[in-house]
């Protein structure tokens, strides 16, 4: 008989995204990572570097009880440390093969009470591993956790990390402490927060044109001179580039929902919270990202430093009540029939040093100068204006997804973000 072990708020948080998801998007909580391998590695090397990271954390050896859609269970993590790793010959003249096994991958879902959550295939020339591609869910680990594992696999191939340890804290030690006498003192402060914030919710929607009904579109703005005007601003402000960012795009979603009129002087953004605000659950593999509604002002003659300071502000308060079960938090919101927020926000912050946490998510060669693209959306599950922002190589990269809005709509908020940037990055 397995043990009932609740779901970690983090964890619920991502059951409760994808649990209503008809089979044919079953594959969209998946997302994928290639990790270019050091000369010389040997695949017998990589075989040995999975297994060590499948005995150190819980979380890679997790499967699920979710018989019961309203009483989801984490199991116990097996105690076989199993790391299954197909093989397939790299094709060294095609520089997208890797990427296009990283999507042949996660477009297969998991079947969460069977499987552990996540896959991997080695891409060989010879006998030589020339690249791993790794798939998980996302209830097995967030941005931040990928990005753990990809430092750790280094690690481990360069001989640095010892073949045997003692097993890393796991979800279930996460749910212990968030259930228990203190943690759900934390939840109760949680919802009071929420409760405040849901009255002083402003009711300001994104249009709905009838012809962009059911649409679901995605672009990114890649800026290197946005990055730089951005930490102009930032300096200014005495904040992080993030809250310049989040200002900015605020600024331009408000300008969105004026639609000619005036436009709403504050607004409430879903942020993400990563949770990982103190050191027993920085290095946690498993994930914790939750989405944490902030109201922001926004009154019409504030410049973007001073928009940025009020971002700083309303993250913090929104960060410090990350943590939440987000059932309660429905239920609260039914009751006090309070509006969705307007739009979310995601400013992508990995271990110092990483790479992009996403295959396919990094600065292209020579993409220094501002670019929109437009892309095929892999998910939409989440907010119907979401903007995840990140600093990589000295780029800015704003990927906005959407539902129900329309292309011209969402060039022109893009576009609209960048000119405010430089505009006043330059006179800052």
């Amino acid at each position: 008989m397995f043990q009932a072990i609740p779901l970690s708020l983090g964890q619920l948080s991502v059951w409760q995204d994808i649990r209503d998801l008809p089979p044919a998007r079953r594959h969209e909580p998946n997302n994928a990572a290639v990790w270019t391998l050091p000369p010389g590695t040997g695949v017998h090397q990589v075989r040995g570097a999975l297994g060590t990271l499948a005995r150190r954390h819980p979380s890679l050896r997790t499967r699920y009880d979710l018989t019961d859609p309203d009483a989801p269970r984490q199991l116990p993590a097996d105690e076989a440390a199993t790391a299954v790793l197909d093989q397939a010959e790299a094709d060294p003249g095609d520089p997208g093969h890797a990427d296009a096994v990283a999507a042949e991958l996660a477009a297969h879902p998991f079947d969460l009470g069977a499987e552990h959550g996540w896959r991997a295939r080695l891409l060989t020339h010879g006998d030589t591993a020339r690249a791993l591609v790794f798939v998980k869910h996302h209830i097995v680990a967030d941005a931040w956790a990928q990005e753990l594992l990809r430092v750790q696999l280094s690690q481990a191939l360069a001989g640095a990390a010892p073949t045997a340890e003692a097993p890393a804290p796991g979800p279930a030690d996460l749910a212990a402490e968030q259930f228990s006498e203190a943690g759900l003192g934390r939840q109760a402060a949680a919802l009071r927060h929420w409760e405040r914030l849901h009255t002083d919710t402003p009711r300001t929607a994104l249009p709905h044109r009838p012809a962009d009904r059911g649409t679901a579109l995605q672009a990114t703005l890649r800026s290197a001179p946005a990055l730089a005007a951005a930490r102009v601003l930032a300096d200014r402000a005495g904040v992080s580039v993030a809250c310049v960012v989040l200002a900015a795009y605020a600024r331009s979603v408000a300008r969105l929902c004026a639609d000619g009129r005036a436009e709403p002087e504050a607004l409430t953004v879903q942020l993400m919270s990563a949770n990982r605000f103190t050191p027993r659950w920085k290095g946690l593999v498993t994930s914790m990202n939750q989405w944490a509604p902030a109201l922001l002002p926004l009154p019409p003659a504030t410049n973007l430093v001073g928009l940025a300071r009020a971002a700083h502000w309303s993250s913090l308060t929104a960060f410090r009540h990350g943590m939440h079960d987000v059932t309660a938090v429905a239920r609260l919101r039914d009751r006090a029939a309070a509006p969705e927020p307007t739009c979310a926000y995601n400013f992508v912050a990995l271990p110092e040093g990483a790479a992009a946490a996403d295959a396919g998510t990094g600065p292209e060669p020579g993409g220094q100068s501002p670019a929109l693209r437009w892309e095929t959306p892999f998910t939409t599950i989440g907010p119907r204006c979401y903007a995840r922002a990140d600093d990589i190589d000295g780029v800015l990269s704003v990927r906005l997804t959407v539902r129900d809005l329309g292309r011209d709509q969402v060039a022109a908020l893009l576009w609209d973000l960048h000119a405010r940037l430089l505009t006043e990055g330059k006179t800052a």
